[in-house]
């Protein structure tokens, strides 16, 4: 067993310095806590990268020119040992929104010079001190939104900056109760059980099975191009069952890292799961082309059962896949327009 603190004492210093570095300054920053052979996963259009400097200058020197006088908002801090390698690894999850003021492009994504919010989960493996690996998923459709340039039919939930958790005790920045945790991961197994005993071409008995890992005012908060969602019924209605309509030939790939402390816990993989699309998924038609998905799930547990779900679907890979590539579809509308 381990309390952790050095791990977290390890990410918090590197937040700390990153925020602060001028953006010409993230290498510098990255070279002291990262690993030279740092393995780096983003979304779309970032992909892999390898190495410190890497990171730095395709996504963060970018970034942080565009995103000016950015700040960390966190919602959610945790660390643990994870579940797929047999609890051999240390890993540091965080999530919550970088903020700034939007003042230079990114990504094609036209400035607004007003505040606008990346929303982001992270998970980071701590080996020697160091920083050997980093997950860091991150909602870019949000931020066209907020932008006006949604890039997606209407969605069936609502769109919003989302909150972090309700009860606000998610920074667990300390010692926590090690069987909390271990609550926590049953209760996200249990979910996990569940969905994998589905076969697909129907949804019949959705709710009742819900109801076995979710609280009844469970919250489900969804990416850009889905949106979020309230209660089993609405979630069932508005999510979970045009998801699983929408989809065939479902095959789980698994996950990289799956944790929990305290009443929080999450996982990613790389990806989650390949599936053929039907149509009608977030209004798009179908296809014949597998495409993946990779997605990070953070979760907060009430009692014995999940009661809140914030979700990270890198969407812009997923179209890519199926020949839609959205981030050039706006480059070319605005140079039309």
């Amino acid at each position: 067993m381990t309390d952790f603190q050095a791990e977290k004492d390890l990410v918090r210093a590197y937040y700390a310095a990153l925020d602060a570095a001028p953006p010409q300054a993230t290498a510098e920053v990255l070279e002291r806590f990262c690993a030279p052979d740092l393995l780096w996963r983003g979304f779309h259009p970032f992909n892999e990268q390898h190495g410190p400097e890497s990171v730095a200058a395709q996504f963060w020197t970018p970034l942080k020119e565009s995103l000016t006088s950015m700040q960390r908002r966190l919602d959610m801090f945790f660390a643990g040992r994870n579940e797929i390698d047999g609890f051999q690894s240390v890993w540091v999850a965080s999530m919550g929104h970088l903020m700034g003021l939007f003042d230079r492009p990114w990504l094609g994504i036209r400035p607004t010079r007003r505040i606008a919010m990346l929303r982001y989960a992270a998970f980071h493996r701590i080996e020697g001190g160091r920083i050997t690996e980093t997950a860091m998923f991150f909602d870019i459709p949000h931020l066209m939104m907020q932008a006006g340039q949604n890039p997606f039919p209407p969605q069936t939930g609502a769109h919003l900056v989302q909150p972090g958790p309700m009860t606000h005790d998610a920074l667990l920045f300390g010692v926590t109760d090690p069987e909390d945790g271990k609550r926590t991961l049953r209760a996200i197994n249990a979910m996990l059980g569940d969905i994998s005993r589905w076969t697909g071409g129907s949804i019949d008995g959705l709710v009742a099975e819900l109801r076995r890992s979710w609280n009844e005012d469970m919250i489900w908060w969804g990416p850009a191009g889905i949106g979020a969602t309230y209660t089993i019924p609405r979630y069932a209605e508005q999510h979970s069952g045009p998801f699983r309509l929408a989809f065939r030939d479902r095959r789980f790939n698994g996950h990289l890292c799956r944790m929990a402390e305290g009443s929080v816990g999450g996982f990613f993989g790389w990806p989650n799961l390949t599936l053929t699309h039907r149509g009608g998924f977030m209004g798009l038609p179908g296809t014949d082309t597998p495409a993946d998905m990779r997605v990070i799930d953070m979760y907060r547990r009430d009692g014995d059962k999940l009661t809140e779900n914030w979700v990270f679907i890198d969407l812009l890979h997923w179209a890519a896949m199926q020949g839609l590539d959205v981030l050039g579809r706006m480059d070319r509308l605005a140079v039309a327009g």
